[in-house]
């Protein structure tokens, strides 16, 4: 059980965050940064603008040009009472994209599709995207090259013997408590920290955890390493996440809308949560990826990239399931970008599904509650769309060809 609360949560040490507030506070929006002592409606209000909170401060990840066309399609039959599922689920958006088509699309607790919302963990599967990204530019040389090479910061760390493909497996055998119920774990302190001058505020920490098993031995849930991530690919492009997102994906993507991503007290994008994007930009990134990373016509990513990022490349002691690259996989070939508090963006390839959600569920993480109903759902939009299909096929075999008399 702790194991599956600690995958699913990011940090919440978000009281290191620095700055100024973007806009206005309202009396609902909470006046400090730790998400999991807001009251329900202090996070209705502020998963809806998490820019407009106290002390944070957001790049923008740019949208431009035509927008990718999101077209109706027939309404999908899924079997379920949808508004008893968003009430249970305190979906704020809940979206399905099916063969390219909006097969359903309805928004809650006063969001909407011109609005944005933010992303929680669902992020990691940005972050470890772009280095997909920076390894087909050439800033990345190989998934083999060691971590160190890159980030210069942490040579004589533990993190000499970590590869980038560990790191983004989650594997490096580095120590690391994503604890949170102790205050005194990794994932409570390595924001907490005093910065650096000329260092990223991860970077500082994780260069003093030791090192508990082999470098690519162990897999264990590190929110600190999808951090160091985004610092590699910022070294390794020397542009910030947020503009090279916006360069390769959103912008010859199409998505619709300016997304936002938060950052931490040393001025980096928080790399492993924080992006604010609509509903159906979010589906969108789904589209990217089941569409092969191809934006604008070019390839983004290595043709190799996707089937190993969403693939099982290590066990997690869940049956059915795995982790790839910053992505939870399921052995059907379905996989998954999931965030605490109901966000998410499930993937089918073989079904030409995309499903993406937003909420704000009653606590964090539930996995044998809201967690577990989110999976049916899935399972029976599956279904859906398989007695759809089954019954085109039918239908189509079962036509008869007029009779016709010889000449």
């Amino acid at each position: 059980m702790r194991r599956r609360l600690a995958a699913l949560l990011l940090p919440v040490a978000l009281a290191g965050l620095a700055g100024t507030a973007a806009t206005q506070t309202t009396d609902a929006m909470p006046k400090d940064q730790n998400v999991l002592f807001w009251s329900q409606d202090q996070r209705d209000a502020a998963f809806r603008t998490m820019e407009s909170v106290p002390k944070v401060v957001v790049h923008t990840i740019a949208a431009g040009g035509p927008v990718y066309p999101l077209p109706e399609g027939q309404p999908l039959d899924v079997g379920v009472d949808i508004d008893a599922h968003m009430a249970r689920q305190r979906n704020a958006g809940l979206i399905i994209v099916q063969d390219g088509k909006i097969r359903l699309e309805k928004y809650a607790l006063g969001y909407g599709p011109a609005g944005r919302w933010t992303s929680f963990s669902v992020a990691k599967s940005f972050t470890s995207t772009l280095v997909g990204a920076a390894v087909k530019d050439g800033y990345i040389k190989s998934l083999d090259d060691k971590v160190t090479q890159y980030i210069p910061g942490l040579r004589g760390s533990a993190y000499d013997d970590v590869s980038v493909r560990q790191l983004l497996t989650m594997t490096s055998g580095v120590r690391w408590n994503e604890d949170y119920t102790d205050p005194k774990s990794d994932v409570a302190q390595f924001n907490l920290q005093k910065p650096i001058a000329g260092e990223d505020i991860t970077v500082s920490y994780m260069k003093t955890l030791p090192r508990e098993a082999p470098a690519g031995s162990k897999w264990v849930y590190k929110t600190g390493e999808t951090n160091l991530i985004g610092v590699l690919v910022s070294s390794a492009t020397g542009k910030t996440l947020s503009s090279y997102l916006s360069d390769k994906i959103w912008k010859p993507f199409g998505m619709d809308q300016d997304a936002v991503w938060m950052l931490g007290p040393t001025g980096h994008e928080i790399s492993g949560c924080c992006v604010s994007a609509s509903l159906r930009d979010y589906a969108r990134f789904g589209l990217f990826i089941l569409g092969g990373g191809v934006a604008g016509g070019e390839k983004v990513l290595p043709d190799d990239w996707l089937a190993a990022a969403t693939t099982k490349q290590a066990a997690i002691d869940q049956p059915g399931r795995g982790y790839g690259y910053q992505w939870w996989t399921n052995d059907d070939g379905s996989f998954a970008a999931q965030g605490i508090f109901g966000q998410g963006i499930f993937i089918d390839p073989k079904r030409r599904l995309v499903i993406a959600s937003n909420g704000n569920w009653p606590t964090a993480t539930d996995p044998e509650g809201v967690g577990a109903a989110r999976e049916a759902f899935y399972k029976a939009v599956q279904a859906a769309v398989d007695r759809e299909s089954s019954r085109l096929f039918f239908d189509a075999s079962s036509a008869t060809v007029p009779f016709r008399r010889p000449a």
